[in-house]
């Protein structure tokens, strides 16, 4: 790993437009800047009431920022919103750096962190369909170039005509590969299907604790760490529960975030594909995080987009060795309201294994209460046709 000091400088941008998720403090967006090896020097935010269609942030706030990055020896603009692509064009020619939004950086996170063949592919998809509407800004010095013997676009064809082509193709090449990968999960899903297995996922925001969890569960050894998306593929292992006398699958999935692309979210359906086929939904909170509210807003909105809303949760509260003394729960069982429903939420600590086993007992409940239901009905079938003349 490089050392702090050699790696890329970045001034970090929030613009606030009244929104209730703004973050003043730019704490998450400082987060994701080191996940991807940028070492931010500065921030600064501002408020305004629309995005200037230009620069974001209008031309004295553009000002304010070149000088900025000009005391501090920044190398990249980092903004906590999306750009368009005519913004972030002017923004370079303003302020002579590169500029990137929060967009393109967890793309390249996630680039940097795919480690499977389906998690490379959904990255790589998301990366050609963000590249794909700003080929303005990367080829806007070239010249137009004459066709020749063979080339569809004829002559006077430009270059960007001739990328946007090749990126189209090479969207079109991804999809297929992805729909591939889809068919071969869901013939691992209708095999579970058949045999009976009753299927958890955990979801949750980034850095909430899921693989940690889902380690302590299943003694894996799927990669943990204190940072945002440490994992993004999905890992699937059997779990054994003695209460219930057999095994269940249990799938860690790729952590959400505030303002996750659409296009990631698109990609990576073949992997969220097993949170709406599961049985039950663990989804994991940091009970630490003074965020933890409006995280579960976040991770609920993907769960509608993706349509397993109306799938069973279980609220995991993680981490309550880190929760302040004063913000200890009374009781380590409740229930808390989501969408005018109370879902039922456990307290427990997935890194010391306090109440783990009360998980183990409630996803045993869960399994036997869905065994004994689909066991009803055929039983009823069973029953004599008994006729009284």
């Amino acid at each position: 790993m490089q050392e702090q000091s050699e790696r890329p400088r970045a001034i970090l941008v929030g613009v606030d437009f009244g929104l209730p998720h703004f973050d003043a403090e730019l704490a998450e967006l400082g987060l994701l800047a080191q996940t991807a090896g940028l070492e931010p020097v500065a921030r600064i935010t501002c408020k305004r009431k629309a995005p200037d269609p230009a620069l974001f942030v209008g031309s004295g706030k553009a000002e304010e920022i070149a000088l900025l990055a000009e005391q501090h020896g920044a190398d990249e603009i980092l903004f906590d919103q999306a750009l368009s692509p005519a913004q972030q064009r002017n923004l370079e020619r303003a302020l002579q750096r590169a500029v990137n939004d929060r967009t393109m950086l967890i793309l390249e996170i996630f680039a940097q962190r795919a480690r499977s063949h389906e998690g490379k592919l959904q990255v790589e998809l998301a990366r050609l369909q963000y590249l794909s509407t700003r080929l303005v800004r990367r080829w806007s010095h070239l010249e137009r170039q004459a066709g020749g013997i063979g080339m569809r676009g004829g002559p006077g064809e430009t270059q960007i005509e001739l990328d946007r082509r090749m990126i189209g193709d090479a969207i079109k090449r991804t999809r297929t590969q992805l729909e591939k990968v889809k068919r071969q999960r869901s013939t691992q899903r209708r095999q579970r299907q058949r045999t009976g297995t009753f299927t958890v996922s955990l979801v949750g925001y980034t850095n909430a604790g899921k693989s940690t969890l889902f380690n302590a569960l299943v003694k894996a050894r799927a990669y943990a760490a204190d940072q945002l998306f440490a994992t993004l593929d999905t890992t699937t292992r059997q779990l054994y529960l003695a209460q219930l006398g057999r095994s269940i699958s249990i799938s860690d999935t790729v952590g959400f975030i505030r303002d996750l692309p659409h296009g990631l979210v698109e990609a990576f359906e073949a992997t969220l594909q097993e949170a709406v086929d599961a049985d039950l939904l663990l989804h994991v909170v940091d009970a630490s995080s003074p965020e933890w509210v409006e995280q579960i807003g976040e991770v609920q909105q993907v769960l509608e987009e993706i349509g397993a809303d109306s799938i069973p949760q279980l609220l995991v509260f993680n981490k309550l060795d880190a929760v302040p003394a004063e913000r200890l729960p009374a009781q380590l069982s409740d229930t808390y309201e989501i969408n005018h429903q109370q879902v039922p939420r456990l307290y427990l600590s997935a890194s010391t294994g306090d109440n783990l086993d009360a998980l183990r007992d409630y996803m045993a409940e869960a399994a036997r209460a869905k065994w004994e239901s689909a066991r009803a009905p055929a039983a009823a079938d069973d029953e004599p046709d008994v006729r009284f003349d």
